[in-house]
């Protein structure tokens, strides 16, 4: 049980914090209805508290919640992420290095007041009520205990929170409680866990009903204004006296308005519209508008539940799965894998690693983000051919257990191949080889050894289509040239008459060929 709020707990609640959201994000990006069904509002929050973390990797002294607040404040996304932000930055301005019970109910109210400042119209039922009951409840405590205070802050906050669906229709209808307010929560748990040495017991939330997506958008409050297209978020280097005009102008143009700084002349702003230009176009007037990020909910709305990351190497298949809709990976790390799950925004990933060795890797970074609260599964497809198989059979209506195993057996069905040349002697299964002979695997192991390309390759399609098949895709990589595409197209077409053949550029490195027949 910590005796002060310091240093080492700020670092400690920094890292637990954002543990937390990452496990309750998928739970709060589904709680989230209001201003718009975007379900983005957990994402939002582990964006923002990863970047503050991330201000603290490496850096000393004995005021890290100044540096968590500044890189907070830069990377906050979303509404509630600014807010949040905003809260940390009075923390840090008035909590002094070892704070008691007393000394952080204070701060905690300086913070509810800030968020309220941040909001250009704050509504209640959102996680303005939330942070304000914090503060209330911690200020009632009326001990110098930290653990009391910080125990009744969050206690506080759960209740707040309980309330929220009176305040707002919008929730009562969808059957939640406000997503920003529970992230809010979570942190203030993850706090009171960090500060007494026991997480307090909550009742799980369950997310909206869903529905189609009309149904599923609820009415705007009143005075409120009409739902917008799009979320506009920037940083901007201005002076404070043209904060106040910039206020005005954007306020004219749209709702969910937040403008915070971090007191040295740069603001994070964010603001929902329908006309991006002009929303734009204040900041310029303003100062220098940059880092600017646009969404637009549809967007979200269309692509959020579902969504396949896949591993590659070569711009073309890069561009072939990006085509696709795929989240491309080409470093085939956890970190690299797990961040494009995250980018994604979904809740629901299949991860398609195309090679056996990066199979374990990207088993890794789906157990990260299973902990969470993604739901990832691993199709083993061991060739970009399995994976466009794979690809091909998605169906978003169908149950995503359901869908994974149609994908997996779409790929397993693919048999694949691949033609490169030898970089030195080896004995395999087809016999021994040595160095520049043209050799063709055919599922990992040599099946084929020559010393002319296009003879391997028409003699490895040959052997392929003899068990069977009526669909030939074959990846041109580095050293394929037209004419060998060329050659191989008439050769299946003269022998082979009654199978199609697909050529893509895969511009993949080593392999002038992959092939796969379905």
């Amino acid at each position: 049980m910590l005796d002060s709020f310091d240093a080492a707990a700020v670092r400690r609640w920094c890292a637990h914090g954002l543990d937390a959201l990452r496990r309750h994000q998928r739970e709060i990006d589904d709680l989230n209805v209001y201003p718009v069904p975007d379900g983005d509002t957990g994402t939002n929050l582990v964006l923002t508290f990863d970047a503050a973390l991330k201000a603290l990797s490496g850096q000393d002294g004995d005021r890290p919640l100044t540096l968590a607040a500044r890189g907070a404040l830069l990377g906050a996304r979303g509404n509630s992420g600014v807010i949040v932000a905003q809260m940390l930055r009075a923390l840090a301005d008035t909590l002094p290095a070892e704070a008691g019970g007393r000394a952080f109910a204070g701060a905690l109210g300086h913070a509810a007041d800030a968020a309220y400042r941040a909001v250009a119209a704050p509504v209640e039922g959102t996680v303005l009520s939330v942070a304000r009951a914090a503060a209330d409840a911690a200020e009632r405590a009326g001990s110098d205990d930290l653990a009391t205070v910080v125990r009744h802050a969050a206690d506080g906050a759960a209740r707040a929170l309980e309330r929220t669906p009176e305040q707002l229709p919008a929730l009562a209808r969808a059957g939640v409680v406000d997503a920003g307010g529970r992230g809010l929560c979570v942190l203030l748990d993850a706090l009171a866990e960090i500060v007494t040495g026991e997480a307090p017991e909550r009742t799980p939330h369950a997310g909206a009903q869903k529905q189609p997506q009309q149904a599923q958008r609820p009415a705007r409050e009143h005075g409120i204004g009409e739902a917008f297209a799009y979320e506009v978020q920037y940083l901007l280097e201005a002076p404070d006296e043209a904060v106040a005009p910039l206020k005005e102008k954007l306020a004219r143009l749209g709702d969910s308005l937040a403008v915070v700084g971090t007191g040295d002349g740069t603001w994070n702003v964010h603001v929902h519209v329908d006309a991006i230009g002009p929303a734009i176009e204040a900041g310029v007037e303003a100062g220098r508008p940059y880092r600017i990020d646009v969404t637009r909910f549809e967007d979200q709305l269309e692509q959020r539940e579902r969504a396949t990351v896949v591993l590659c190497a070569g711009d073309g298949l890069a561009r072939i799965f990006a085509a696709e809709g795929a989240h491309v990976v080409t470093t085939p790390s956890p970190a690299e894998i797990l961040g494009a799950i995250r980018a994604s925004g979904a809740g629901q990933i299949v991860v398609l690693p195309n090679d056996k060795d990066a199979a374990a890797v990207a088993a890794t970074a789906a157990a990260e983000a299973r902990a969470a609260g993604k739901q990832v599964a691993v199709v083993p497809t061991r060739s970009p051919v399995q994976a466009l198989a794979a690809l091909a059979v998605r169906d978003p209506q169908r149950r995503f257990e359901d869908d994974v195993i149609e994908m997996a057996e779409a790929s397993g069905a693919c048999r694949y191949a691949e033609v490169t040349v030898a970089a030195r002697a080896a004995l395999t299964v087809a016999g021994p080889c040595q160095p520049g002979d043209v050799i063709a695997l055919i599922d990992g192991e040599v099946a084929l050894i020559g010393a002319d390309t296009a003879s391997v390759c028409r003699d490895l399609i040959d052997r392929l289509l003899g068990a069977g098949g009526e669909l030939v895709t074959l990846l041109t990589g580095e050293g394929a040239t037209e004419a060998l595409v060329e050659e191989l197209g008439a050769h299946v077409a003269g022998r082979w008459p009654f199978v199609e053949v697909n050529v893509y550029e895969g511009g993949q490195p080593h392999y002038p060929l992959l092939v796969g027949v379905e």
